[in-house]
């Protein structure tokens, strides 16, 4: 398949110069005169790749570029602004609206064909990546399906972990890895057979211990994708216990990353205020009461499930599981 790419400039004569040099080299090209056009091409033709003058009148190159960036659909299309711009700041300007490169007039053929190409691969590289997570997330939500009282508990997960990262002004990579292992941490269950995680009553010491692998899994699963390079540690340790007793590596208070020790409150909240084969729903008050019983215990965070207990409290009717059933149903 023929990549694509959208020529945008409101010179009609610069338009058609660079379609027939594209279009001569094999590419799928279109153009657009302005930017309001170009962003709804960018919808209809979805191209790999965006050349784009700055000077023009309306919308200039930033703005659309800025646009352009700020979709989830186009975020990651690489854009060339073209400009006859050579101030430090033009480029500056360029850099903080999201541009990926820049060509200068009057436009040399093999530089505009090495640029393009050198874009093109990286664009290919990451549809990979993007592909391989959506396979993973596929699998995570099949894992489940399985079970129909977890429905909507990677969702639940992924928005009350990142929420939680967010009032502790974590990162902004760190928030967006707790919203991939919201979706991921149980991914290593698909080695678990149903009968055993779909077990109503208690597991045999050898079921337990074979479901206690499931972390390990997950991680091994997930480990070939450098973007999850932080979300391996939360996979791997979601389930272990600040006094040592959880697993599979039995660590200790704070050698647990932080962001595994947030994963685990609300997956263990979400647990209590469903229904389970075994009980029905806690409400919210309840279930933050036997937390605070465990934490007594010597299992949780103490200082995390305080901030945990106040953001359920202040946004509780947002975080019950009804509300949750509403939003993605």
């Amino acid at each position: 398949m023929r990549e694509k790419i959208l020529i945008v400039d409101d010179e009609m004569g610069a338009r058609a110069a660079l379609e027939f040099l594209l279009r001569r080299e094999g590419f799928e090209v279109r153009d657009a005169p302005d930017g309001r056009t170009a962003i709804t091409e960018c919808a209809t033709f979805r191209p790999d790749l965006i050349l784009l003058d700055i000077m023009m009148p309306g919308m200039d190159g930033f703005e659309v570029c800025r646009r352009i960036k700020a979709a989830p659909e186009t975020r990651l299309t690489p854009v060339v602004l073209i400009t006859g711009l050579t101030a430090t700041e033009d480029r500056i300007k360029g850099i903080n609206a999201g541009a990926d490169d820049f060509l200068c007039k009057p436009i040399d053929l093999n530089e505009l064909l090495a640029r393009t190409r050198s874009l093109l691969r990286l664009k290919q590289i990451t549809d990979e990546l993007e592909n391989a997570e959506a396979v993973l997330f596929s699998l995570a939500y099949s894992i489940e399906a399985r079970d129909p009282y977890t429905r909507g508990h990677c969702e639940r997960l992924a928005e009350m972990s990142a929420r939680l990262g967010e009032r502790l002004t974590l990162p902004e990579d760190q928030i967006k890895a707790l919203r991939r292992a919201g979706v991921v941490h149980d991914i290593g269950k698909v080695a678990v057979p149903d009968s055993i995680l779909l077990k109503p009553g208690p597991l045999t010491p050898e079921e337990t211990t074979f479901i206690q692998k499931h972390p390990v899994v997950g991680e091994r699963i997930c480990a070939p994708l450098k973007t999850f390079r932080l979300v391996l540690p939360i996979i791997r340790h979601h389930h272990e216990k600040y006094d040592g007793s959880g697993y599979p590596d039995g660590l200790v208070g704070d050698a647990i990353p932080l962001t595994a020790r947030i994963l685990q409150l609300s997956d263990v909240y979400d647990a209590l205020t469903t229904d389970r084969p075994y009980k029905v729903a806690f409400t919210p008050e309840v279930a933050l009461d036997l937390m605070e019983e465990e934490s007594e215990r010597g299992w949780w965070d103490r200082q995390l499930l305080t901030a945990f207990r106040q953001m359920v409290l202040e946004s509780q009717a947002e975080l019950t599981p009804s509300s949750y059933r509403k939003a993605v149903n």
